[in-house]
């Protein structure tokens, strides 16, 4: 049955309480109440497991919906009609009564160096050995591990202005970060270096924003639709299937980068093993209305060519730490 709201409803946004989370569910706000002036928006702060534990790895807590699952349970009881999230932390298998209502525009989705002043004049293949490089994404490490095993990587947590702190207190020389958290944020000028996909192949939904919604909600899945982007959405959903197939997640080193040029579509995926020592990567191009068939494809032919082998070894070492 569907559910149907009456225009006087208020539409209740929730949202995570980082100030990058805040910044993405306003603009969200903002462009709805663009489009229907009529209607009423309100955000809701929550706080979610991911932000509450800071001490540990993302990898060593698990991924199962660390960023999502409470603002995900909040839309299931009723509390909020609709979730703004970064795509990237959203599961490849949402919970049963939610859909990904829409997706929106894509902001860059390339990682950055971002440097301690005392490096200003390096750039990340020019770092001197043993420089400390932050990063929180085995994603991440294990490329960096593969292209410059001189440097030394140690772990950091907590939201950007955090790891801004620390960096700038000298903890670490050099942090890796998404360009688009840094641009949203307005900290442009802190971006030393765009990485191309040649040195590291970003996460799967980078840079892009996943709306979630009940998935029998028609009154809501209606007002999202204005704000969907459609060449991000077929190249997300690309890289969703493609990480589907491989059943990884935040412990596993996945990177993928999308083109789509006149209707094609061309998904890059690679694989890797955190010490960056094994490497799977691929690509396959397809039509840009099929992107979940291709998604699949690439999946496959990684498994065939060893990635099953990475994954397996990877998640038999996760169990024994856990």
């Amino acid at each position: 049955m569907s559910t149907v709201a009456s225009p006087a409803r208020t539409v209740r946004i929730g949202s995570r309480k980082s100030q990058l989370a805040l910044i993405q569910t306003y603009w969200v706000k903002d462009q709805l109440q663009t489009h229907f002036p009529e209607r009423q928006f309100e955000v809701q702060e929550v706080s979610t497991k991911g932000d509450k534990i800071l001490d540990v790895a993302l990898s060593k807590i698990g991924d199962k919906g660390l960023f999502t699952k409470e603002l995900e349970q909040g839309i299931l009881d009723g509390e909020t009609d609709f979730a703004v999230h970064s795509l990237k932390d959203v599961q490849t298998k949402l919970a049963e009564g939610l859909i990904l209502g829409c997706i929106t525009e894509r902001e860059d989705p390339s990682d950055a160096l971002v440097v301690h002043e005392k490096y200003q004049n390096y750039r990340l293949e020019t770092l001197p050995d043993g420089a400390v490089v932050g990063t929180s994404s085995l994603r991440r490490l294990a490329q960096l591990r593969h292209h410059f095993p001189k440097l030394a990587f140690k772990d950091i947590r907590g939201n950007l202005n955090t790891r801004l702190a620390k960096l700038d207190a000298g903890e670490y020389d050099a942090l890796i970060l998404a360009t688009s958290g840094m641009k949203r944020m307005g900290w442009h000028d802190r971006i030393h270096q765009t990485l191309p996909p040649e040195i590291s192949l970003h996460a799967v939904g980078q840079g892009a924003l996943g709306i979630e919604c009940r998935a029998n909600d028609s009154d809501i899945l209606s007002l999202l639709k204005v704000i969907e982007h459609l060449p991000t959405t077929q190249a997300c959903l690309a890289e969703r299937a493609f990480l589907r197939e491989l059943e990884g997640g935040c412990q596993v080193p996945i990177g993928v980068y999308t083109s789509i040029n006149d209707g094609i579509l061309t998904l890059t995926g690679l694989v890797a093993s955190i010490d960056g020592q094994q490497w799977v990567k691929d690509s396959v191009t397809g039509a840009a209305t099929e992107p979940e068939a291709i998604g699949i494809e690439l999946g496959q032919r990684l498994r065939r060519q060893g990635a099953q082998a990475i994954l397996d070894a990877i998640i038999a070492a996760s169990r024994t730490t856990h």
